[in-house]
């Protein structure tokens, strides 16, 4: 069976006038559309179909069969399909409780400034310094440690100062950058064979390390914030300063950045004339407001006698303010609002590779798969061929295309 209509006096091939009728669902026809599919390299489904119809065939449905063809199409998702993505997760109940700061933390590591280290008679001698930024998770205040280098003990020393100041933590969070894999050489966080040093000295003060998967910056957002604006306050900073840095003005700077960022908002600022108060981290850690106090006339005896409720006062002032006005904010997604189907052990993926072009991406085989709390994969172990060699990696679903599944 072929079409009619109106072209027998056009210029065209007879083919062309009268193509061949196919059912677009048979497997004849499945098959034409994988061959001109080749045929235009692989290109869309305007492409596709208008080879189709050169070579003299009518497809019944065709616009619906080819896009499900090329939906499948292996080569296509290679070179144009989006890597995965999952619906946003819940806050873990690290961001939710009411405990005290830096109970839950998460840290990272970023710099470098070049700094004066001494002077010389060949001039001055320049050398290194980096910072470890400490987030409370819950109350979002931050603490800065200025660090001489990115070696293990470095980091030990700045973990230890932080525990002197703010007291122990009963959870660290941070990534698996490779700023914080320089800084800390003998963390892994897989298939650990021996604790490390880092690990021998938060063990024993009763801390566990938690880690994210390679590549996934955004599962750090709390303190991947915090390194951001403390990076714009400092640029800011440094341009006042003419002279050369040195290492304690650096740790002077660190110290007004922490204290800046501590002071700011958690909430949007009140018009209400009622409400002076700000709800900030500073709040909660130095115990002061930059509300005047109270008039009135009182005596050294009431002084001493609601001293401690003064200071409870506040802090249950913060936490209030903190459950009613803070917690509200988080409770909207502001994207991945939508769940997809997850990733499953045996699936064929391309892994994303930054560096090089998209066409030079490596296949993998996903070997096992994490699901949250809601059921949803949002990280994945997969293996893969590097340098002849069968290697495991540890990556989020944002970091892979799905090419096929089992």
């Amino acid at each position: 069976m072929r079409i009619g209509g109106r072209l027998e006096s056009a210029n065209l091939s007879n083919i062309e006038k009268h193509p061949v009728i196919l059912p677009g669902k048979h497997h004849v026809s499945s098959l034409l559309i994988r061959y001109y599919h080749e045929q235009v390299q692989h290109q869309g489904r305007t492409f596709t179909e208008g080879a189709i119809r050169m070579a003299g065939i009518w497809l019944i449905g065709g616009k619906r069969c080819i896009s499900n063809i090329l939906h499948d199409c292996v080569t296509c998702r290679k070179l144009r399909r989006r890597t995965e993505i999952q619906k946003m997760s819940d806050l873990p109940s690290e961001r939710l409780s009411e405990s005290p700061p830096f109970t839950y933390t998460g840290l990272d590591v970023f710099g470098p400034w070049l700094i004066t280290a001494r002077r010389t008679r060949g001039g001055l001698a320049h050398s290194k310094r980096w910072a470890v930024l400490f987030t409370c998770l819950s109350t979002r205040a931050v603490h800065i440690e200025v660090i001489e280098s990115m070696d293990t003990s470095s980091f030990i020393n700045s973990l230890r100062r932080f525990f002197a100041i703010r007291g122990p933590s009963k959870q660290l969070h941070s990534d698996c950058g490779t700023n914080f894999v320089g800084a800390c050489k003998e963390l892994e966080f897989h298939k650990v064979q021996k604790e490390s040093k880092v690990q021998m000295y938060t063990n024993s003060r009763g801390c566990t390390w938690h880690f994210n998967p390679p590549h996934s910056s955004h599962m750090g957002g709390a303190w991947e914030r915090m390194i951001g604006v403390a990076r714009r306050i400092l640029d800011a900073m440094l341009t006042h300063i003419h002279s050369s840095l040195t290492h304690e003005v650096l740790c002077t700077l660190m110290a007004e950045v922490t204290a800046i960022i501590n002071s700011r908002p958690l909430v949007p600022v009140s018009s209400d004339p009622e409400a002076p108060e700000l709800l900030t981290p500073a709040m909660l850690l130095t115990q002061k407001q930059s509300a005047p106090p109270p008039p009135g006339n009182f005596t050294e005896k009431d002084l001493y006698k609601r001293q401690w409720r003064q200071v409870q006062c506040l802090a249950d002032q913060f936490w209030r303010r903190w459950k009613r006005e803070y917690l509200q904010t988080l409770q909207v997604r502001r994207k991945w609002q939508n769940s997809t189907p997850n990733v499953e052990e045996g699936d064929i993926i391309l892994l994303k590779d930054a560096g090089t072009c998209r066409i030079n991406w490596g296949m993998a085989l996903v070997t096992k798969t994490f699901p949250g709390q809601d059921g949803r994969v949002r990280k994945i172990e997969l293996k893969a061929m590097k340098d002849g060699t069968a290697k495991m990696f540890l990556r989020p679903v944002t970091e892979i295309v799905l090419l096929l599944k089992k």
